[in-house]
């Protein structure tokens, strides 16, 4: 059974990588193995909490593609995008930056998935108005997702399986990630200027033609962005304050969401059917997948490893936090953060029973213990943040390569390097920084 379940686990994850075959029928199949051969029962796949589908992460997921469907009918999200080109007077850096505020904070409230989505096509428009090359537009918009997503529990699926599985709330995110999110955005865009600002330029009659762009023509349906707007703002109260009322962050999601398809007036099965179906079945096989090595005892395994490597303490983690940052940093720059984050969970999990002398199931106390928070924050900071370290390192990243390419400007693997790396590398020293400062220094 170990050894079945440790082929499984690599063969998915080494097809996955090298992007040969869609990562979704991989997830799948491997699913179906870990359940074909037994080494995961049905019942454990479904029902099992510690092993099985994690079910808040994908309704979750599901409930605001939904809100995020409807709200793409009205047109709102081409109307920012048009309105901020002519705020900054068709100025190309300023366009740029500009977006990549927008990206980060769409990110970190709706999702990153969804916010390149929606700005990657306005983009390759204005840059066609401008004359300009979009690649180094579209490169800025998918790190910045990434680098905004990381603020709050909902903009990065990575932060959703982490907030799950530590019992994490809206809240959580907020206090603990934002304030260095805003941070190292800030000094990625200064570094940004210094890099870009010289190097674009626009003849002033294509600034004239941004200038001459009438935003107000996009937006199709002024009522229904009203709903939308509403049900979204109320959603972010939700989870603001869904801590106080105990309620998943799912079921928040699914009331929005469920509400803003009955008042829409839009065919559900419309709205349905541009659900990022794939996406979710991804989840879905992967859950299965790690919950077989986890039953197995690889993850047990791999827990004993990164307790020697680190030695964490039960009243000190420090040296694990630090390598936590550029561990899963660079590891969610090779592979996709979320099959990262999934096999990490369950093995950060296993090491507290390890750390603390467990013999029975870990209670929340020992998972949110004070000695483990900052290697939880360490490990979304990393894998978010080292999403932006290759073009199949976050799923945004994969959005934007394939749109561009389909528009005819194709972005190789090795220029997306030259834009990612260097971020990369400066955005987690900055996140190494802050755990250190923050909780080891200040012990804030």
């Amino acid at each position: 059974m170990f050894w079945t379940a440790t082929l499984i686990f690599i063969i998915a994850y080494a097809v996955i990588v090298s992007e040969k075959i869609h990562k979704t029928k991989v997830a799948l199949f491997g699913a179906a193995l870990m359940l074909i051969f037994k080494i995961l029962l049905q019942h454990e796949a479904f029902h099992d909490i510690e092993l099985g589908v994690d079910w808040n992460v994908i309704f979750l997921l599901i409930s605001m593609m939904i809100i995020i469907n409807v709200m793409t009918k009205t047109g709102v999200f081409q109307y920012v995008a048009i309105k901020s080109a002519k705020f900054a007077k068709g100025e190309p850096f300023k366009i740029m930056a500009i977006f990549a505020i927008i990206t980060a904070i769409g990110s970190a409230f709706l999702d990153n998935v969804t916010t390149v989505l929606l700005l990657a096509p306005v983009t390759l428009l204005i840059a066609e108005q401008l004359e300009v090359d979009p690649v180094p537009y579209l490169i800025t918009e998918a790190l910045a997702s990434n680098i905004g997503g990381t603020a709050t529990l909902i903009g990065d699926p990575p932060n959703i399986m982490i907030a799950s599985k530590a019992g994490l709330n809206f809240m959580d995110f907020i206090i603990h990630l934002t304030p260095a999110i805003i941070i190292i955005f800030t000094a990625w865009l200064i570094v940004w200027k210094f890099i870009f600002a010289k190097r674009l330029h626009v003849k002033e009659e294509n600034k004239k033609k941004i200038m001459a762009m009438n935003e107000n023509e996009l937006i199709t349906d002024p009522l229904l962005l009203k709903k939308s707007l509403a049900i979204l703002g109320l959603t972010i109260v939700g989870f603001i304050l869904h801590g106080f009322f105990h309620y998943e962050p799912a079921t928040v999601a699914l009331m929005g969401a469920a509400t803003l398809l009955l008042i829409s007036g839009e065919n559900p099965h419309d709205i349905l059917a541009e659900v990022e179906w794939p996406t979710i079945f991804f989840f879905i096989g992967l859950f299965i997948i790690i919950g077989g090595i986890v039953k197995v005892g690889l993850v047990e395994l791999m827990s004993k490893k990164m307790i020697d490597l680190t030695n964490p303490q039960p009243n000190n983690m420090l040296t694990l936090s630090m390598v936590m940052v550029w561990f899963s940093g660079i590891a969610s720059a090779i592979v996709d953060n979320i099959p990262f984050v999934a096999t990490m969970n369950p093995l950060l999990i296993d090491m507290v029973h390890q750390v603390y002398g467990l013999t029975s199931q870990a209670t929340m106390e020992h998972i949110q213990h004070a000695a483990m928070m900052p290697v939880w924050w360490s490990l979304a900071l990393g894998a978010c943040l080292g999403g932006n370290g290759s073009p199949i390192g976050a799923s945004a990243n994969v959005i934007v390569v394939g749109m561009s390419e389909k528009a005819g400007h194709p972005i190789s693997f090795i220029r997306f390097l030259k834009y990612g790396v260097p971020v990369t590398i400066i955005t987690l020293a900055l996140a190494m920084g802050y755990i250190y400062l923050r909780y080891y220094l200040l012990n804030l």
